[in-house]
């Protein structure tokens, strides 16, 4: 219901789990079924039906004559909300591609999105809708300009990667189940203005800020996109270049709906998607419970009083500020303990270097000689590895 619910213009009228013995391979559903669902569709006006699984073309397209509405199921409905909310460059083809994958074994109803001329995919209504391309041969010229697209995409998007690994600052990544609420967090912690609604997928692209936190130090915070489960494997392929910030994170913030009933299941299924995105195990993360502020008052305290014995978990609610003060605290503790002091000797014209370690915050203390700069730094290893990339 949430994932039908998370695609815009549309009101959801009902939701049922329907049983079945033996999927039908040419209908799904058994003739009854299908002829009881007719019926109540046509009661209630009911232009879309989506099913909560996979359906194949040609079930799709008897199902669709059957019922007399438009179907989708959920490879199609998930893609038809990440074309709406996607908006950099690169996630709109990396959209499109997931999107040609899935529908070129399909009946092709509208090609709109391939035109720029919705948010969507076409795939419920919109311009374009009685234009019929369903070519095969059109699609394969589609994905090859669209591969070829993002080639390019991807190239500036890794010279912009490869400038922000010489940044000194320690890379701090959101990432959690869909609508776990890490846009208000994000915001909450950095005062930007990112999209954030109680709807899935509501952030489909990275975004990126600069934060100064509390004890001083500056960091980069990441917003990355919601995880779900069950995700099509080629739209996880997909958007792999959309999760890749948190490959390079320093620090991760695991944000949980601790209001919501699958908490739980939905933690296990962020830590599979980590864990198949090759997350390295040895880089710190603090599992944030967010959305406190929704707990009733006697599992609200005892939630908090197994947070002060977990220091690897911080209860907050991005909506009110509650428990921050205590998880900015906890960040610079986990950075700060990977620091290592060191004694650097630069020459004077070291200008740029110097410069570097000034604006990073890790000097701790310089002098000069006869030969140069002699500083004392405490940094990590991270920092320690982009200095060293500037000489």
């Amino acid at each position: 219901m949430a994932l039908a619910g998370a695609l815009p213009g549309i009101e959801v009228a009902g939701g049922e789990i329907v049983r079945l013995p033996k999927a039908q391979a040419g209908m799904l559903f058994g003739s009854g079924k299908i002829e009881e669902l007719k019926n109540r569709f046509a009661e209630n006006e009911i232009a879309l039906v989506f099913v909560d699984g996979p359906v194949s073309p040609v079930q799709q397209r008897n199902l669709e004559r059957a019922w007399k509405v438009k179907l989708l199921d959920r490879t199609g409905l998930i893609l038809e909300i990440f074309a709406n909310r996607a908006r950099t460059r690169e996630g709109v083809l990396q959209v499109e591609l997931a999107a040609l994958s899935y529908q070129r074994t399909r009946l092709v109803r509208a090609w709109t999105h391939l035109e720029r001329q919705r948010g969507g995919l076409g795939f419920v209504g919109g311009p374009g809708e009685t234009q019929i391309e369903a070519d095969r041969r059109a699609i394969d010229e589609e994905v090859v300009k669209i591969r070829r697209q993002l080639s390019k995409v991807v190239k500036t998007r890794e010279l912009h990667r490869a400038a922000r690994r010489k940044v000194p600052f320690p890379i701090v990544a959101l990432v959690g189940y869909t609508n776990a609420g890490k846009s208000t967090l994000f915001n909450r912690m950095t005062g930007a203005d990112v999209l954030a609604k109680d709807m899935l997928f509501a952030t489909l692209d990275p975004t990126m800020r600069g934060v100064t936190l509390p004890s001083g130090r500056k960091v980069i915070l990441s917003d990355t996109v919601g995880f779900i489960s069950e995700l099509p494997t080629h739209l996880v392929a997909a958007f792999r270049a959309t999760l890749e910030e948190v490959l390079e994170a320093d620090l991760i913030l695991h944000v949980r709906d601790i209001s919501h009933a699958e908490s739980d299941g939905q933690a296990r299924d962020v830590h599979a998607i980590l864990e198949s995105l090759g997350v390295d195990e040895d880089v710190p993360q603090i599992e944030v419970w967010n959305k406190i502020d929704l707990l009733a008052p006697d599992r609200r305290q005892a939630l908090l009083a197994v947070d002060a014995r977990t220091p690897e978990s911080h209860a907050v609610s991005a909506l009110t500020g509650e428990g921050l003060t205590a998880l900015f605290a906890a960040i610079s503790d986990i950075l700060d303990e990977e620091r290592q002091e060191t004694e650097l000797h630069l020459d004077f014209g070291a200008g740029r270097q110097r410069a570097w370690l000034h604006e990073a915050g890790v000097v701790q203390e310089e002098s000069d000689g006869e030969t140069g700069h002699r500083i004392r730094v405490r940094w990590t290893p991270r920092q320690r590895a982009a200095f060293l990339k500037l000489r």
